[in-house]
């Protein structure tokens, strides 16, 4: 009877991931598959604590504990400015408790029957790549956060060395198939593999992490499904199999969108200085505007294209670019929202923060449809965006974004920038187009220039 409920869980638990994966792929649907993915979250465990090989759930009682302790606050508490470095360290948890059930399972199979080879693998496997995601998720976590600095760490050598460490732990992998009982080989593998996974993400630069979570996610999926071929467990196999496919195919995605390949995502350490880059702060100009000229402009217009970024996300200001699209609405004017796919610190990051603000998801659109419309559009209103609006990536050969596909705001009749300070971008490089005739800065908190724009058009 166990047995059967947990298998009917199980199968329960993956047609639930499944369908929860698919919704995500719709902005209008995204809420109902999370939603679906947790009920099969639930399912899981509830057919896996029915098991017959458990003997003491007071172990099994602590960790759900300790585990509703940490991700309570990990999911209500932390702002969404935070979440990319959340889910880093949510990676960092997954592959932790893969790599534990890996040297649990490891040594109860030393100590009892033996390891067969196929085990042997099953289990190196899922502790390698568990090591490399905990060591590298810690990392990029402390990139994001910027407790460790977001610009890459570099030396000369640095590949060489890298592969070096990685070729020797993938020699210890394949010594402990051989050799399945060899212990010392299987917890030095753990430790080179650790080292690897640190020296793996330290020299990717800041503006590449969210490009990083997803492939260590896919890392960590695999893990996973490593885990479910050595403990025999399905819903893990499933599970594993699923996050592993989807992270890679998302990093994948996101190296398309900034038109750059995925070895050089990894291995070509941007977000360093841009000591090629032609354009020089010094040579150019930039022109500052009031709040009520701004205000006149929008007031007026007939087409505004909003274009957040990072800073609006920082500045939590969602909340008031709906408030003032709304104003702009009611003059007769039209908005327009211009999602770029790596706008923010991760994929969706503008998506999620304006449909937190309730802004419908039709006025939403991705780069390629509304780049067309900027040529008509009266004003392209930037919102603490920055790398994803340069048009040093069409125009700049020398320049490290160069050949990224951008935003077009500078072919809007007007381009106003809210800005905290002409501080560079990600890239570490200036934005040519703050120096573009047609551009006027807003400089301030964009929170607080936003709602000093809503009481003036109010009064206009």
């Amino acid at each position: 009877m166990r047995e059967t409920f947990t298998q009917i869980a199980y199968i329960g638990a993956s047609v639930l991931f499944i369908l929860g994966l698919r919704s995500l792929t719709r902005p209008d649907k995204a809420r109902r598959g999370m939603q679906q993915a947790a009920v099969g979250m639930v399912l899981a465990i509830a057919g896996t604590l029915v098991n017959h090989q458990i003997l003491d759930y007071k172990w099994i009682v602590l960790g759900m504990a300790i585990g509703a302790v940490v991700g309570y606050p990990l999911g209500m508490w932390v702002p969404m400015t935070a979440m990319p470095q959340r889910i880093a360290l949510s990676l960092t948890f997954s592959a932790l408790a893969a790599t534990l059930v890996g040297v649990a399972e490891y040594g109860t199979s030393v100590a009892g029957e033996g390891l067969t080879h196929a085990k042997a693998a099953a289990l190196g496997f899922e502790v390698l790549l568990g090591s490399i995601t905990v060591a590298g998720t810690l990392i990029a976590a402390g990139k994001l956060q910027e407790l460790i600095t977001s610009r890459p760490v570099t030396y000369r050598g640095q590949n060489l060395v890298n592969g070096a460490v990685f070729a020797f732990t993938l020699g210890l992998f394949a010594f402990l198939i051989m050799q399945p009982e060899s212990s010392l080989v299987f917890y030095v593998m753990i430790g080179t593999a650790f080292l690897f996974g640190a020296m793996f993400v330290m020299p990717i630069g800041g503006a590449d992490m969210p490009v990083v979570v997803a492939l260590l996610n896919s890392y960590s999926g695999l893990a996973a499904c490593a885990t479910g071929f050595a403990i025999g467990n399905e819903v893990l196999i499933i599970a594993g199999a699923l996050d592993g496919a989807s992270g890679l195919i998302l990093s994948l995605l996101m190296s398309k969108a900034m038109n750059r390949s995925f070895a050089n995502v990894l291995f070509g350490a941007f977000g360093s200085e841009a000591a090629g880059s032609t354009k020089k702060a010094g040579d150019l100009q930039v022109r500052s505007i009031s709040v009520e000229d701004v205000a006149i402009q929008l007031a007026y217009a007939q087409l505004v294209i909003i274009i957040p970024g990072y800073g609006m996300a920082v500045a939590q200001a969602q909340h008031q670019v709906r408030e003032l699209a709304e104003l702009i609405e009611k003059r007769g004017g039209e908005v327009k929202y211009a999602i770029h796919p790596v706008a923010g610190r991760m994929p969706g990051h503008m998506n999620v923060l304006l449909a937190e603000a309730n802004i419908p998801y039709d006025k939403l659109y991705d780069m390629d449809e509304v780049n067309g419309e900027f040529e008509r559009a009266d004003v392209a209103m930037v919102i603490g965006a920055n790398d994803v609006v340069n048009p040093a990536a069409r125009t700049d050969k020398a320049s490290p974004i160069y050949g990224m596909p951008i935003l077009d705001a500078d072919k809007a009749r007007t381009i106003i920038v809210l800005k905290r300070s002409m501080a560079a971008g990600f890239a570490g490089i200036e934005n040519e187009l703050f120096y573009d005739s047609k551009t006027s800065m807003l400089f301030g908190d964009a929170k607080a220039s936003l709602t000093a724009l809503i009481g003036e058009i109010k009064n206009v």
